[in-house]
Formats: structure tokens, sequence, C-alpha cells
């Protein structure tokens, strides 16, 4: 999976359970965009604008974790977080420091796609 964000194009390796697996069935149909917001300094959010299956499991995150919340959110952490989150997967290639730099403060506009 590809995510476009602030021009940059971020790969994705998806988990392999049955969330990533709708993601990918829900990106076949074509790009999602989400409108994503920061939270506490450690992630950005915003709504898939459908459900997808939850495997949650108590997790903690590391930067660049891919993660689906309340069934409904994308999130993407640049820091640490533990709680029960299902994991969609993992950019891969970036630092922490870049991926907070390229983030950026306050909201940004993802694009999903495969």
């Amino acid at each position: 999976m590809e995510i476009a964000v602030n021009g940059r194009s971020l790969s994705v390796v998806l988990e392999d359970n049955s969330s990533a697996a709708a993601l990918v069935e829900l990106l076949k149909k074509g790009p999602v965009t989400v409108k994503m917001q920061d939270y506490a300094g450690m992630e950005k959010f915003g709504s898939l604008g459908v459900s997808l299956p939850a495997n949650d499991s108590h997790i903690t995150t590391q930067a660049s974790d891919v993660i689906l919340s309340e069934g409904h959110l994308l999130v993407i952490y640049y820091a640490p977080n533990t709680w029960s989150f299902t994991r969609l997967g993992r950019i891969e290639g970036v630092p922490a420091s870049e991926l907070r730099q390229l983030l950026g403060k306050g909201s940004v506009t993802a694009v999903l796609s495969l």
C-alpha cells in the first residue's frame, strides 16, 4: 500500500490480518482520502469513512506504525503509545524524526492507494 502525504509517497508493508485484507479490498475500488489531525504529539488520525474488522490486541506502537482504531480510524504513529489496537502495517524506510517532520504540525491529507 502507498500513503501519499505532503507531496511524498510512503510505502507500507501490510500485516497479515483480516483488517489489512479489508483495507486492500476497499482500495481496489480506488484511492481513499483521509483528512488527518494531530493528537497528543504522537500520531495523526482520521476517519476512513467505513468500518473495517478489528483485530485488536494490547500493543505498544512505534514510529511508522499504521493502525486501525475504533474500527474506522486510520492512525499513523510517529511516537510510541500503548493501547489495544489493530496494526494494519508499517511505513518502510522512514526514520521517526523524518516522519514527524513530514507529517508536520496540525492537519494533513493522506491519500491511500495500492
